[in-house]
Parts: structure tokens; C-alpha cells; sequence
């Protein structure tokens, strides 16, 4: 991978840590289906701003749009809906613990479906940033209530499931389409399904400016930027090379709850992010030759 292919995915993963806490901002006060419709909104927004690119370069395959279902179900919708009802019922340490099982998961799955050749640095890579993410969990103080883990952690690893389907449809899909338009396929999905959940869910009664202003981020800063550069990214090198960045994210969350949130971070933290970045620069490495995608 290149030294910029290797930038752009490092700031998805910094934009995509920063939504935690802006998340935590956000349901403190505000119902999710509500949170999640305006993220969507917001995006769309920016993708009809960005029209003409949007449909510029794309060539629609019979059959397509089998794919494109099953890309906006698996993510926005259901990743979304399972992760926010996952961090109600266990706490952010152990949902993060699961997360970590995504680039072990995807590199499996991109082996499985489209014979990405996965080589022993990736492997070592992967495994090393998995257990930095799982380290910098256990050591971190739990700061919010677990009712129910075991169903919290099961939702977990579905949104995981969901996140990988989504990789696997993008990757599919790139090789036609661009990353703007298949991200913003994601908007039209998500406020198609989170407008009828929106339904069945009680109004806030009041939403602050900085709430819109937090909705505005999530919508442009994560769903356009982050999930466009993302999808950029995951179009150009095999998808099991992209896997070990989502180590990155846990890293960023706790880097901005300390910023924004006030939060204490110590020195084996510390040392277990320095071993998700290893871990990172050897999964990053190219592994050898990977067999066309047949579309």
C-alpha cells in the first residue's frame, strides 16, 4: 500500500474514533433512531451539493442492484441499529474487545470470496493489532454500566458480521462505481430505514444547537468523509490490507475522549497503542499476487 493510500485511511479511522464521543454527546440526550435518520440526512445533503460527481464514472452491470441492497442493509442499517443497542447493554470495554475480531474476520472472508492472498507479515500484523486492542480494553476503567454483556457483546459481533458484508459488497461494487457513489447510496439507504424507525420512536423533546452542529459532523465529517475516503481506499489494494487500520479506531476514541471528555489515559494504554501501530505497518504490507474479482 501506498505512503498516501496509507494517510487517507489513517484519517477514515480518526474521523470514525472521533464519532464515538461524539456519539456519547449525542444519547445522552437524544433517542438513536432520531441521531441516526439526521446523520443520514445531513449526508445527503452534501452528496446532492456533490451531484455531478456523484454519478460521473459509473457503470451500471445487470444484476447490480442485488449488490446494492445488500450493501445498504449490511451497513448503515443493520450495523447501525446492532451496534447502538449493543453499547445499551454492555459497556464500550467489551464492545471494543469484539471489534477487534473485525480485521481477523474480513481477511478470512476476503480470502474466502475473492482469494486475496493473505502473507505471514499480515497475518502477524493482525494478530499483534488485535491483541493491542484487546490489552488497551481490559486496562482501560469501565465508565459505563454492563446490564446485560452477553446480548450486548452478541449485537457486537453481528454489527461486526454486517461491517464485513459491507467491505465484501463495496469491493465487489468498486470496480464500476465510485467511492462517492456508493456512499451515497448508504444516505439514501439509511434514511429510507431509519425514517420508519424514526416512526415508532418517541420525539426529543428539545435538540440543542450543538446537537444539529454534532449531526452536521457525523452526517458530512463520517458518513461522506470517512465512509467515502474508506471506500476509495478499500477500491485500489485488497481488502485484507485494509483490515488491520480498523485497530486504529479504538486508538483514536480514546485519543478524543481525552481531548473532549476529560478523560485519563496510562502508561500500559499507552504501550498497547504502540502495538496496535506495529501491528499496523506489518498488516499494511503487500502479500503477494491476488486473483481478478470476477463481477
Amino acid at each position: 500500500m501506498s505512503i498516501q493510500l496509507r494517510l487517507i485511511t489513517v484519517v477514515a479511522m480518526a474521523i470514525w474514533g472521533s464519532t464515538f464521543v461524539a456519539m456519547k454527546v449525542l444519547v445522552v440526550d437524544l433517542p438513536p433512531m432520531f441521531i441516526l435518520f439526521w446523520r443520514m440526512v445531513f449526508a445527503l445533503g452534501a452528496f446532492i451539493l456533490l451531484w455531478k460527481w456523484v454519478f460521473k464514472g459509473n457503470r451500471y452491470q445487470s444484476g447490480d442492484i442485488f449488490y446494492f441492497i445488500l450493501m445498504g442493509l449490511f451497513e448503515p442499517c443493520l450495523y447501525f441499529m446492532l451496534e447502538s443497542e449493543a453499547l445499551v447493554h454492555t459497556s464500550a470495554g467489551q464492545a471494543g474487545m469484539v471489534t477487534a475480531l473485525f480485521p481477523i474476520m474480513l481477511a478470512v472472508a476476503a480470502y474466502w470470496f475473492f482469494a486475496e492472498r493473505v502473507g505471514r507479515f499480515q497475518v502477524f500484523g493482525l494478530f499483534l493489532g488485535v491483541a493491542g486492542v484487546v490489552w488497551m480494553t481490559l486496562v482501560s476503567e469501565q465508565v459505563e454500566m454492563a446490564p446485560n454483556p452477553l446480548l450486548g457483546n452478541s449485537l457486537e459481533a453481528l454489527a461486526m458480521m454486517s461491517a464485513i458484508g459491507y467491505t465484501l459488497m463495496v469491493k465487489r461494487l468498486s470496480s464500476r462505481y465510485t467511492p462517492l457513489f456508493l456512499t451515497s447510496l448508504q444516505a439514501v439507504a439509511g434514511i429510507a430505514f431509519f425514517g420508519v424507525g424514526l416512526m415508532f420512536e418517541v420525539p426529543p423533546e428539545k435538540v440543542e444547537v450543538h446537537h444539529w452542529w454534532i449531526l452536521v459532523y457525523l452526517g458530512v465529517g463520517a458518513t461522506l468523509g470517512a465512509y467515502g475516503l474508506y471506500n476509495y481506499v478499500v477500491s485500489k489494494v485488497p481488502a485484507s490490507q485494509v483490515a488491520g487500520y480498523i485497530n486504529l479506531i479504538p486508538v483514536f476514541a480514546v485519543g478524543c475522549s481525552v481531548v473532549f471528555l476529560g478523560e485519563v489515559i496510562g502508561l500500559t494504554q499507552l504501550m498497547a497503542m504502540m502495538l496496535i501501530f506495529v501491528g499496523i505497518a506489518l498488516s499494511g504490507r503487500a502479500s503477494g499476487k491476488v486473483n481478478p474479482v470476477s463481477n
